[in-house]
């Protein structure tokens, strides 16, 4: 219900119409059936800290990212993939943040995958593109 209620009613940037959605549980307190309303903008305020995460790394990456790349991301945008690209806003968020545009994947919740199953499939040619993880380490630098 949580993934559900996020995606429906959550979102990283103030959205035209605020949403309300009804949850539906236990009250802790009574041990009874209860219901409550949550808003957008409270959800909002329970992803802010993650929200803030994601876009800060984004801006490390691009920090990273060699300046002939940059022209290209300039040009072409970044793309958002993975479940958290469905979060309502967040390609306007993360646009206005990193000042290139920005938008989701076709099928984001499996490209991810598909993209790293390509890598591995061809490492041997692919693996200069790599960045952000020595070979063999699974830290970040």
């Amino acid at each position: 219900m949580a993934e559900r209620v996020k995606i429906d009613v959550g979102s990283a940037h103030s959205l035209s119409e605020e949403k309300v959605a009804v949850l539906r549980g236990r009250n802790l307190v009574t041990g009874l059936p209860d219901s409550v309303e949550v808003s957008s903008i409270e959800i909002r305020g329970a992803l802010a800290e993650s929200t803030r995460t994601l876009v800060d790394l984004v801006k490390e990456a691009i920090d990273e990212t060699p300046p002939e790349i940059i022209a290209d991301l300039m040009e072409s945008g970044v793309c958002l993939a993975g479940g958290v690209s469905q979060l309502q806003g967040l390609s306007e968020r993360m646009q206005g943040e990193i000042n290139m545009e920005c938008w989701v994947a076709e099928d984001p919740l499996t490209c991810v995958a598909r993209g790293a199953g390509y890598i591995l499939d061809d490492l041997d040619n692919l693996a200069r593109f790599l960045v952000g993880l020595e070979r063999g380490s699974t830290q970040h630098n």
